[in-house]
């Protein structure tokens, strides 16, 4: 097995990867620096955030609001130190983006255009139309060129972290054209390998979203922390999942039932406000976890509409007008155009929650280190904890950044003064995936098949934890994906060639999905209370007297995980009510 040296080795080659390879090699540029992804950089899911990014830069907001926002926004499960630090350093990461050449919208005055979104009272979301992790994925990788410290591996697996003497101290990936695994040495590995959404039959994930880097920490003993949090978002098209802009609603469009009627006045999010743009009140731009929940009652009542593909309500944008939808929202009109076969400037467009995004991954502190010495993670992958157990809408984009620049100025820390690495024993431990991988080809009597054990994992997730939980169907959720992992051993690949071989990459990617599930599920049935996108309908009330903890999963191979807590960081905001009734000004 090739043996490839360098100083950082960082997983994942999307927001969080590339600003953590740029802040190294700007850092120190005799630093050597492997970017390892199992997709072509500019294909990592960054791509397809649509709305915008967060960061106080307007006369009328301030670092406090963003503050409370947040901080309301995540039920009080965020880390108050890491929100501080966090909004403090967001408009200097946009600004940074500025200057490396993000077009960002403009107002009339030439100052960057900011618009609302859901759960910020203030106008606080800076854009590009509606393309913006487009454009942020796009000036971040030009940017990483101009740097030659930086060695690039597309399209390699992630397989183990190579953990001796305590510390992290590499990474065996698999180079998916041949099939041939190397070991990477590194005095320190960041993990950016985005979320595991794909566990779930409907989302707005790409394929690419399994939780591999989640999974790949967890084994190597680092907790998962608050997994059971994961976001639907309340505007996902019907038949594939496909995201509409959160943007959307703060241009102006508005939700309604079958009815016509502007719903979400009847959850806490009223009163209902004349329609007009933009739209400033709070009803459409409240939080995704209340807007969503929003949907599963109206549901309940029967003042959903039917379509082919299920159960839907209506996002409305007519009123915005042709002229301004182009301006603002011309990728929405597509999409819909293209899936929907709707014209978004004639008719409203069916909408229904899909999974979106998890609060939860592996725990970090503010420094974005996790309890294993030598190993970073940033973005969706890693649970700071900024998002708590809701985020908010344009947070994520600017917390690729934050943290990745984070995650690479505690890298070169940590790799200073370090004792050289004993190569005998990382090769011992890169000998132990080779015979994990050569153990998956040489199955030969299973008796299960890949798509069956996925669709079922999926299936339960959606059945057992989604939108709304009980007890029971979280009990029965723990022991079906706990089954699946055992069945899971019984899986035999069909295809055993090496080249580009898509049945081993999607057999591993099942079981880091598997994995992340059970963290899931063992965490929510663990949380008896409601507390932002976990909801009990058991359990109704937040208990902050039980719950104002963080839930840490420890993996305990084929058994269910251990779970542990950890204390809320409180700094200045005690937990109180998340009112949503009145203005955003």
């Amino acid at each position: 097995m090739e043996t490839i040296s360098t100083d950082v080795a960082i997983i994942g080659a999307g927001g969080a990867g590339l600003r953590a390879a740029i802040a190294l090699a700007e850092t120190d540029p005799k630093l050597r620096i492997a970017l390892i992804s199992k997709v072509y950089p500019m294909r990592s899911h960054t791509c397809s955030a649509e709305g915008g990014a967060a960061g106080v830069i307007k006369p009328d907001d301030s670092f406090d609001l963003h503050f409370d926002d947040t901080a309301g926004g995540g039920d009080w499960l965020s880390d108050q130190d890491c929100v501080e630090y966090f909004i403090h350093e967001a408009p200097k990461e946009l600004l940074q983006l500025e200057h490396w050449g993000c077009p960002w919208n403009r107002e009339a005055d030439g100052s960057v255009a900011v618009r609302p979104f859901g759960g910020m009272k203030k106008k606080r979301t800076w854009f590009a139309a509606d393309k913006s992790g487009f454009h942020i994925l796009h000036t971040l990788f030009q940017t990483s060129l101009q740097f030659p410290s930086i060695t690039r591996y597309d399209e390699f697996f992630g397989l183990d972290l190579l953990i001796d003497e305590g510390r992290c101290q590499g990474v065996t990936a698999m180079e998916m054209r041949s099939g041939e695994l190397r070991q990477f040495h590194a005095k320190a590995v960041i993990i950016a390998g985005g979320g595991g959404g794909r566990m779930f039959p409907f989302s707005t994930n790409g394929a690419i979203k399994t939780g591999d880097g989640m999974a790949m920490a967890y084994r190597a003993g680092a907790p998962l922390k608050d997994m059971e949090f994961v976001q639907y978002h309340p505007t996902g098209l019907p038949n594939t999942g496909s995201l509409l802009t959160e943007a959307c609603r703060g241009e102006g469009g508005i939700l309604v039932n079958k009815n016509g009627r502007r719903y979400l006045q009847d959850y806490g999010m009223g009163p209902e406000t004349p329609v007009g743009k933009p739209q400033l009140k709070t009803m459409e731009l409240g939080p995704r976890d209340r807007v969503s929940q929003a949907y599963w009652h109206e549901l309940q009542k029967g003042n959903t509409v039917s379509t082919q593909w299920g159960e839907c309500v209506l996002l409305d944008m007519r009123h915005l007008g042709e002229k301004y939808i182009d301006e603002r929202l011309p990728l929405v009109r597509e999409l819909c155009a293209s899936y929907l076969q709707v014209d978004i400037v004639k008719d409203p467009v069916p909408i229904r929650p899909v999974v979106h995004y998890m609060m939860g991954g592996i725990s970090t502190n503010t420094k974005a280190a996790t309890p294993i010495p030598g190993l970073f993670a940033a973005g969706e992958c890693a649970c700071v904890s900024l998002n708590g157990a809701n985020r908010l809408g344009s947070n994520s984009l600017v917390e690729l950044l934050v943290f990745g620049r984070r995650a690479a100025l505690s890298a070169i820390e940590h790799i200073q003064g370090l004792p050289a690495a004993n190569t005998k024993a990382l090769n011992a431990r890169a000998v132990e995936t080779q015979k994990r991988i050569d153990g998956l080809y040489a199955r030969t009597n299973g008796t299960e098949s890949m798509s069956g054990v996925r669709k079922e994992m999926m299936d339960t997730m959606e059945k057992n934890a989604g939108i709304y939980r009980t007890e029971e169907g979280l009990q029965e959720g723990v022991k079906i994906i706990h089954d699946l992992r055992q069945r899971y051993d019984k899986v035999i690949l069909t295809d055993k060639s090496k080249v580009f071989n898509t049945d081993l990459f999607q057999m591993l990617e099942l079981g880091s999905m598997l994995d992340c599930a059970e963290a899931v599920t063992v965490g929510a049935l663990a949380r008896k209370e409601s507390r932002g996108a976990h909801q009990r309908l058991d359990y109704a009330e937040r208990d902050d007297n039980k719950f104002l903890r963080h839930t840490m999963a420890y993996f305990k191979g084929l058994e269910p995980p251990r779970i542990d807590y950890l204390d809320v960081v409180i700094t200045k905001s005690p937990p109180g009510v998340r009112d949503y009734s009145g203005d955003h000004k």
